[in-house]
């Protein structure tokens, strides 16, 4: 069986590390689990120390671009970065430092409809190699669709395996929030988990939810360990209490 993964997170908002209840993001605000007195490259560093690789930093809106860039600057290599990348930017913060690039509302107008030409435009730039399609999500009736722009527009894409099937020769993997209970530390998503566990094709990293290390060993058993997992407002390096970062790094040393 594959084991999953924990992978780290770097969540920027107005500049500092936090960790939101993802849902809430909006032009006004947030509402925030935990705002760190550490800069955003003390963690950056961290990561790097233990050789963490394939975590991701995202810019949550603006006023964040400094601070990704420090991220970036401090692992060169380590970490993914998303949040406003667009093709006219992202062999921009490739240079800056990032592993790939992560993208997600820039492939959709503004009523949410997918634009192919956008993707293949993206991968005609940078290479499918160092793009991550973010497929963050929200349930809609029995499934789930895409949720752009801070999760609040739902677009017409639907996260099922045919959608996985047909995007997955144009990124290197998938990076999926289920936003209902992103930030929640309420369970994770488990039939979401279960769904993304048949797929058969690239790496998927998901995020959602996370309250302890049971939940990482429930993605592991519902995913059949294909699912990589990354773990926020849980984790006491974010203020959480309900799982270490040495248990994390224990329990991918196996």
């Amino acid at each position: 069986m594959a084991t999953t993964k924990f992978r780290p997170c770097i969540d920027l908002h107005e500049g500092k590390v936090k960790q939101i209840v993802g849902g809430s993001l909006s032009d006004e605000g947030a509402v925030e689990n935990f705002v760190s007195e550490k800069s955003p490259s003390w963690y950056a560093e961290k990561f790097g120390e233990d050789d963490l690789r394939g975590g991701h930093v995202i810019k949550l809106g603006p006023g964040n671009e400094e601070a990704a860039r420090e991220a970036l600057g401090a692992w060169r290599g380590g970490l993914q970065i998303g949040g406003g990348i667009t093709r006219e930017n992202a062999a921009e913060w490739l240079e800056a430092g990032a592993s790939e690039v992560i993208v997600t509302s820039w492939l959709f107008d503004e009523g949410g409809n997918f634009l192919m030409e956008r993707l293949e435009a993206m991968v005609a730039e940078v290479g499918a190699e160092r793009v991550v399609l973010d497929l963050s999500c929200r349930q809609v009736g029995e499934g789930w669709q895409v949720a752009m722009n801070r999760w609040q527009t739902i677009t017409e894409m639907k996260v099922d395996l045919e959608t996985l099937g047909d995007l997955s020769s144009y990124c290197e993997e998938f990076l999926i929030h289920a936003a209902d209970v992103e930030g929640q530390c309420a369970g994770v998503d488990e039939a979401l988990v279960s769904l993304l566990g048949r797929w058969r094709g690239g790496q998927i990293t998901y995020a959602g939810g996370v309250r302890d290390l049971g939940d990482v060993r429930l993605i592991q058993e519902a995913s059949g360990g294909r699912l990589d997992a990354t773990v926020g407002s849980a984790l006491d390096l974010f203020g959480g209490s309900g799982v270490s970062y040495e248990e994390l790094l224990r329990w991918n040393e196996g």
